[in-house]
């Protein structure tokens, strides 16, 4: 079957991602309730049963608005790093003591034949963390909520083959739109989210013969939409000189209301 994932569903007001080779079925956060992430585990064919843990990025509630109660219902691990534990306690709810897992950042941890490794990225949480999957020679990069690119997050998912990757917003949308101020510099700054310049510029640099696809993710409903993110990311990397064709790479969409189709990572 080889490596595979479904963005179940991403934006502000929720985020999930399942990651599955076949032997092992891995979610990345539960952004929403127990009853929807249900309704979108059902459109990809998968139930909660079959589901081996739940990996977390860091505590915001759109990420980890389900946890607890998803956990609780189908018995599942939580991994996360102990600040993003302490960070998240109250609002994940009892967790059987069992069920409570350490994933280090920086840590890989093998769940069968697929491997997963966590890496520090830069958002306003406790200890944010993004996560790269491997099985076999395949590659899988997630990573979405960070205010800028640090040498360290290019260096861990410039080998991949599949980057699920975050084009928040376009800039002049954001700073034209109606959020306070406050709200709009923590966007914009260091520690909130990239826009898709940012990521266009992100792309430009690490781009290779091995990338196939970028997934973009965790666009705001407010300041960005899909057509405008693809122009953007391409138009931000062709203006740094980096050409590509559509059948050597493809930028791909995601959604805030419905889960992407199932995409096996690498015929190899």
């Amino acid at each position: 079957m080889g490596l595979r994932f479904s963005v179940l569903s991403s934006g502000s007001t929720g985020n999930a991602t399942l990651v599955a080779n076949g032997e092992t079925t891995l979610m990345i956060d539960a952004g929403f309730s127990a009853k929807r992430i249900d309704e979108l585990l059902q459109e990809r064919g998968v139930s909660g049963e079959e589901i081996q843990g739940i990996l977390v990025t860091h505590e915001h509630s759109d990420h980890i608005k389900g946890l607890g109660a998803v956990a609780r219902k189908y018995n599942l691990p939580i991994y996360a790093n102990e600040k993003t534990w302490e960070a998240m306690e109250k609002a994940v709810g009892k967790i059987a003591e069992e069920n409570r897992r350490i994933l280090g950042t920086g840590e890989a941890r093998d769940f069968g034949s697929l491997r997963v490794e966590s890496f520090g990225i830069s958002h306003d949480a406790a200890e944010p963390v993004a996560y790269c999957f491997y099985d076999g020679k395949q590659k899988l990069s997630v990573c979405t909520d960070l205010g800028y690119a640090s040498d360290k997050v290019k260096m861990s998912i410039a080998d991949s083959d599949v980057i699920v990757l975050e084009a928040n917003h376009d800039i002049e949308m954001l700073r034209m739109g109606r959020y306070p101020w406050n709200i709009k510099r923590r966007i914009l700054g260091d520690m909130g989210h990239l826009s898709n310049e940012a990521t266009g510029e992100l792309m430009s640099e690490i781009l290779s013969g091995r990338i196939k696809r970028i997934y973009l993710a965790h666009l705001s409903r407010e300041h960005n939409i899909p057509d405008l993110a693809r122009m953007s990311v391409r138009g931000a990397m062709e203006d740094r000189g980096c050409f590509y064709k559509d059948s050597e790479f493809k930028l791909c969409d995601t959604y805030f209301d419905r889960p992407t189709p199932w995409d096996t990572v690498a015929d190899l």
